[in-house]
């Protein structure tokens, strides 16, 4: 069992490890980019990865504060949805009506990868290669799609 301090130094070192393999990765444009804040530039819609003691995840987040527009941006989503599962590659889960963790209403569409921990050092080759293919296919997906988006500003 870990301090509080503790996990929090070994949650930093595995950020600041994903971090530095990242940032060797360009984008699908070419260009330097913050892959563990990645910026989609369109207010309500996040790509973000998780990882705890017992998972690691990718997801898209919506969620936007008008929920009148987090609907729409939702179903403009649900409307590239085959096209995303085309770079995505996989099925991923989509929830129209999700919480985050302070119980704010949210959509999500995501993946998670069970039984690994961000505590166990021999599971973060694991975990790196799952967040680095997903990010990598979101922002393939974001670079082509974005301008369909934009209208969201």
């Amino acid at each position: 069992m870990y301090s509080k301090e503790e996990a929090f130094q070994k949650k930093k070192d595995f950020w600041v490890s994903y971090g530095g393999y990242m940032k060797l990765q360009m984008n699908a444009e070419g260009e330097r980019i913050n892959w563990i804040n990645y910026k989609t530039g369109v207010k309500g819609i996040y790509f973000r990865t998780n990882v705890d003691r017992k998972f690691a995840e990718v997801m898209i987040q919506v969620d936007h504060p008008d929920p009148d527009f987090r609907q729409m941006i939702w179903e403009q989503l649900e409307e590239y949805e085959i096209v995303l599962q085309g770079y995505l590659g996989e099925d991923w889960i989509w929830t129209a009506q999700d919480f985050d963790d302070d119980g704010k209403e949210i959509s999500t569409i995501k993946i998670r990868l069970e039984n690994v921990s961000i505590f166990r050092d021999t599971d973060w080759p694991t975990i790196i290669t799952f967040l680095k293919e997903r990010m990598i296919n979101l922002d393939e997906f974001w670079c082509d799609h974005k301008e369909s988006f934009e209208i969201f500003k």
